[in-house]
């Protein structure tokens, strides 16, 4: 696909004011206020629950013209924040989606595809320095995963419909503290402790972006530690959000996180945990890189 044919929100603080815009050519922000269908809009969180194709037909109009540079914000005189911070609910996780995952967590085969929640009382931004008290757990691991952004209500939806519910897509650190998540036979706590979730580093609409066929690592310190494809998945985008959505309403903004492959600090004899100062990287072709250094 071609980037310049795909648009992509991203939240930003310019001379300590928050605003939202769309990435031009990766290294440039049009502000929401240069885009008529967007002035209406206050957050991104409104633009989900109320963009339609026809705003996103306006807007891939507007940047295949020639731009006035006044226009434009240089990525580097912003600071990039998560295009969401504030999740309505606990953000739906997907376990054991990747084969070799399941395989170096020596996990049940057998097993179907596990659903969690992971809460979240704090959203890390990209490019910051995630606070983490080593002294509850130091088995800090890191998780790169391809996050669906729901967009419409829906409940007890079929595959083949399964698109229309969904707004776009961004990259998802689920952070893991691994001993916690053994304790209780449940995975609930290892998932939520504080500050464990960063996102972004924007979210692309869902218009001409092939989910089903996305390169995916993550990179710690220089060294790649995953790498796959989105193709590899147990059970794709779509029959996830049939599967979750079956007797359960799923809600604009509502988080869909797609599961890991393998390449996790714990997979590693011995383990590669994470450590203070650790530089890890989430990338996903076609939306970016979402980097975060370990306080």
């Amino acid at each position: 696909m071609k980037t310049n044919s795909l648009i992509k929100f991203v939240k930003y603080k310019k001379d300590r004011i928050e605003s939202f815009g769309i990435f031009y050519k990766d290294n440039f922000i049009i502000s929401k206020d240069k885009f008529e269908c967007l002035k209406k809009f206050n957050s991104i969180e409104e633009v989900i629950e109320n963009f339609t194709p026809i705003d996103a037909d306006l807007i891939l109009e507007h940047l295949k013209n020639n731009l006035d540079l006044a226009l434009l914000i240089n990525i580097n005189d912003i600071e990039v924040l998560s295009p969401i911070k504030k999740t309505r609910h606990d953000i739906i996780c997907v376990g054991l989606n990747y084969k070799d995952h399941i395989r170096e967590m020596k996990e049940n085969f057998e097993i179907n595809t596990t659903y969690f929640s992971k809460r979240v009382n704090f959203i890390n931004d990209p490019n910051s320095e995630i606070k983490y008290d080593f002294s509850i757990d130091n088995t800090l691991d890191y998780e790169v995963e391809l996050a669906i952004i729901i967009g419409k209500s829906g409940k007890n939806i079929k595959k083949e419909e399964a698109e229309n519910y969904i707004f776009g897509y961004t990259i998802l650190n689920d952070l893991t503290a691994r001993e916690t998540q053994k304790l209780g036979g449940q995975w609930y706590r290892g998932k939520s402790l504080d500050n464990l979730l960063t996102l972004g580093p924007n979210i692309v609409y869902k218009k001409n972006f092939d989910a089903l066929n996305l390169k995916i690592k993550s990179i710690v310190n220089g060294e790649i530690r995953q790498s796959s494809n989105t193709k590899l998945m147990i059970k794709n985008i779509y029959e996830i959000i049939e599967e979750i959505s079956y007797g359960l309403t799923l809600e604009p903004g509502d988080i869909i996180s797609t599961g890991t492959c393998s390449g996790v600090g714990a997979g590693f004899n011995p383990p590669k945990y994470l450590k203070s100062k650790d530089k890890v990287e989430c990338y996903i072709e076609n939306i970016g890189i979402l980097k975060n250094t370990i306080l």
